[in-house]
């Protein structure tokens, strides 16, 4: 039987889950230029999950208008890719917990980012598993 969170927990972890719902929109602002219009967190136990409406660029826009919905879902992964580092700091900084696992997904119709997260410590990954964690995270 769990135990239902005290009313601080609960409230701490809304406040990680806006921190991590403000990161992700603002690094998507910062490097597409436009960023998703909505967001919503999910942080439970050793997962997040980070979803994300809208915030396609014109030149996106057109390629979809176009029929080249493929072309924009691979731009995007490779985009998601390269900001890796990015996207692992705003959860860690959220969290204070380390990221042993990155995983990234989007679709057109409904436009939908998401963006996964496994945190240690985690019963799905042996520590010898874990990447190196930088800076102060680091045992």
């Amino acid at each position: 039987m769990s135990v239902p969170p005290s009313d601080s927990t609960a409230s701490r972890r809304g406040d990680t889950r806006t921190a991590i719902s403000d990161g992700m929109v603002a690094l998507l602002k910062d490097y597409y230029g436009v960023g998703p219009s909505q967001a919503k967190t999910y942080y439970h136990d050793d997962l997040v999950v980070c979803l994300m409406r809208g915030g396609f660029t014109r030149v996106e826009q057109t390629l979809l208008e176009g029929g080249r919905t493929a072309a924009v879902i691979q731009q995007r992964m490779e985009f998601q890719e390269v900001m890796r580092d990015r996207f692992v700091a705003v959860i860690e900084d959220a969290t204070g917990r380390q990221v042993v696992g990155f995983m990234s997904g989007n679709q057109q119709d409904p436009d939908m980012i998401c963006e996964v997260f496994v945190l240690a410590p985690t019963e799905l990954v042996e520590r010898r598993e874990f990447p190196p964690a930088p800076g102060p995270m680091a045992a």
